[in-house]
This record gives structure tokens, sequence and C-alpha cells, in this order.
């Protein structure tokens, strides 16, 4: 077998991959938007998210407590905060979120909506692209189906006896 006499590339590829890890935001604030006072409506659902967004620090308020009391869940905090972190405007806006109905994930799902519409009004030209092929404008019509009559639930049947 041959050894490989290219050393010096295979360390510098090391460096280079080691330099970066999956916690840092290289181009964290960096988003060309407007910064401006903004307002989106939410939904998914049950839940209702009314969202303002003010020019900030990048604070969030969620029926009167952070983000991190109201989402323990690092995944839920991930999906509210993407359209923020998609346009690259971390630590620019405070949010102020008022939502109600339904469960922990529909309300996750209303404020990411609400944030992405309000990002939307303040600057359409800088932001509608971006968020529109990242599906963040689009709402999700998925709703629970209603009970029929003569079932038990919206499509199961009753057990089926032969005797």
């Amino acid at each position: 077998m041959a050894e490989n006499t290219n050393d010096s590339a295979v360390q510098a590829t090391e460096e280079e991959l080691t330099s970066y890890t999956t916690e840092t935001n290289a181009g964290a604030g960096t988003g060309t938007s407007a910064i401006a006072p903004g307002y989106g409506t939410g939904r998914r659902k049950e839940a209702v998210a009314r969202v303002r967004l003010i020019p900030g620090t990048g604070k969030w308020t969620i029926n009167g407590r952070t983000l991190e009391e109201y989402f323990p869940s690092k995944l839920q905090q991930r999906e509210v905060n993407s359209p923020i972190v998609l346009l690259k405007l971390e630590g620019k806006f405070d949010v102020v979120v008022l939502v109600d109905g339904g469960g922990t994930t529909g309300q996750a799902g209303a404020i990411r909506l609400g944030v992405a519409r309000a990002l939307n009004a303040i600057d359409r030209d800088a932001n509608r692209a971006t968020l529109k092929k990242a599906g963040m404008l689009t709402r999700d019509a998925r709703v629970v189906e209603r009970k029929k009559a003569g079932l038990h639930k919206a499509r199961r049947a009753p057990q089926f006896s032969k005797r």
C-alpha cells in the first residue's frame, strides 16, 4: 500500500474543519432587513399567537414568561426562533407574544408563523423571498377531524360482533 505523502494538506483541512462547531452561528446579527417595529398573527391547530417585534436586544416574552420558562424543550425553542435565525437577525428584536389555545406544539407553530409574518411586514423586499422559500409564511391547515354520528371518534367505528 502507498503512504500518504501530502500530510500538510490533511492538517490544513483538519484545522479548517475544527474551527467551526454546530453551536456557533457565524452570521448571527448580519441580516440586511430593516429594524423597525412589526406585528403578526399566527395560528396552528387550536392555538392563536399575537406577536409583536420591537427593535431591541433579543429578549423573548411569552405570556409574561421567558422563552426558556415557557418552552423548556430546546426543539420548540429552536422552532419558535427559526425565522429570526434564518434571516440572521439574532439580537436585533425583542419579541412579545400573547398565545392561547392548543398545546405546546401548536403554540410553538403559531408563534413561528406570527414571527415570520411580523418579519415579512417589517421589510417585505428583503425578507419575503427567504421566508417563503423556507415555507414559514404558509399556514399549516391541518386540524382535528370532526366526530361523525354513529362512530366513536372521527373514523373509529363500534366493534363488530358477528353473533
